[in-house]
């Protein structure tokens, strides 16, 4: 009886021994399952932040230019394509702001020559893209973010992007909601003119006598790329209206005032169709504005209407007596010069 009594009270003795085995056992156990948890956690985490830089592009460097100039320099990231190894490229924006018939049509091509510019054109002749300003804005982000595909579009390697706009395709109708686009964009306008607005209106007069009665095969060619197209459209006379005339031309004048007046806050640069024909070096000063390389920048258009302005409409003597001794009277004159050097 003593001895059960003696090996009953051992029991307890080693009773607790083995429970603290036990729980320190579990103790561990656990405490591994919840370090290899936390192992896998931090490491999830590392191989996250490592795909996450992988993801994140390097920021284009900065390129060597004067403070001024850092906010007319663009990196679009188009949503269509890739620009690839262009994809650092500096991007310009601007807008060619002319009127119909002032040679806007002949310079564009001259500017799309060039290996690095690309000018998409009357974008805002169709009149949904300019019923409103958000509308207008839209177009504008496509074309400057380079998703807008044309015939002139250079792509990945575009170093200057824009369009033609005329006066009358909502520029002067929007033209504070526009100017603020320009400036917050960094957008530059180039003013496209004619000094001889007598010139202008004939080629007007013209340009709606083909386009209703077509004579080059029943096709209306605003612009032809052979003497012989030019010389059939030449043969046409207009008659201008010389009761309207010079209210006609002082309101062109106007308009292109303001125009000038609305757009003086953007950064720009003022042409006249005249004296790039005259002077091919304006075509550098272009070049240099948009700070592109200079390239030598050729068009196949041909002029239509050359010399003498009194060969060119059929009621020369109405004109000239309604102009004289008025401050249009200039445009009765001033002819181009150097006919034979003109290639367009």
């Amino acid at each position: 009886m003593a001895d059960d009594l003696c090996s009953f009270s051992k029991v307890p003795k080693k009773s607790p021994l083995v429970l603290r085995m036990i729980v320190l056992v579990f103790a561990m156990v656990c405490g591994v399952y919840i370090c290899s948890i936390c192992l896998k956690q931090v490491s999830t985490r590392n191989k996250t932040g490592y795909l996450d830089l992988e993801v994140i592009e390097r920021p284009c460097p900065e390129p060597s230019i004067e403070p001024e100039e850092v906010p007319y320099v663009h990196y679009p990231k188009p949503e269509t394509y890739s620009r690839a190894e262009c994809a650092c490229n500096p991007v310009r924006y601007f807008a060619i702001l002319s009127m119909q018939r002032s040679g806007s049509g002949w310079f564009e091509t001259l500017l799309n020559n060039h290996t690095n510019i690309s000018s998409n054109g009357e974008i805002f002749s169709v009149k949904v893209r300019r019923s409103n300003m958000s509308t207008i804005a839209e177009t504008l982000d496509r074309i400057y973010n380079l998703d807008w595909f044309s015939s002139a579009s250079k792509n990945e390697c575009t170093a200057a992007v824009g369009l033609k706009w005329m006066l009358n395709q909502g520029l002067m109708q929007n033209h504070e909601e526009i100017a603020q686009y320009f400036k917050r964009r960094g957008v530059a306008s180039i003013f496209l003119f004619r000094r001889n607005l007598l010139r202008r209106m004939i080629s007007i007069l013209a340009n709606s006598y083909d386009r209703d009665f077509k004579p080059l095969n029943g096709t209306h060619k605003s612009h032809v790329h052979s003497p012989l197209e030019a010389e059939i459209l030449a043969k046409y006379k207009p008659t201008i209206n010389s009761t309207l005339l010079i209210a006609n031309l002082r309101q062109v004048a106007e308009t292109t005032a303001k125009a000038l007046e609305y757009f003086k806050s953007t950064r720009h640069i003022i042409l006249h169709y005249e004296d790039i024909v005259k002077n091919r070096t304006k075509l550098r000063d272009v070049q240099d504005f948009l700070k592109v390389p200079r390239m030598e920048l050729k068009s196949r258009q041909v002029k239509i209407h050359k010399g003498s302005l009194s060969n060119l409409v059929e009621n020369w003597d109405d004109v000239q007596k309604t102009l004289t001794g008025t401050p249009y009277e200039s445009f009765l004159h001033s002819d181009y010069r150097r006919e034979k050097l003109q290639s367009h």
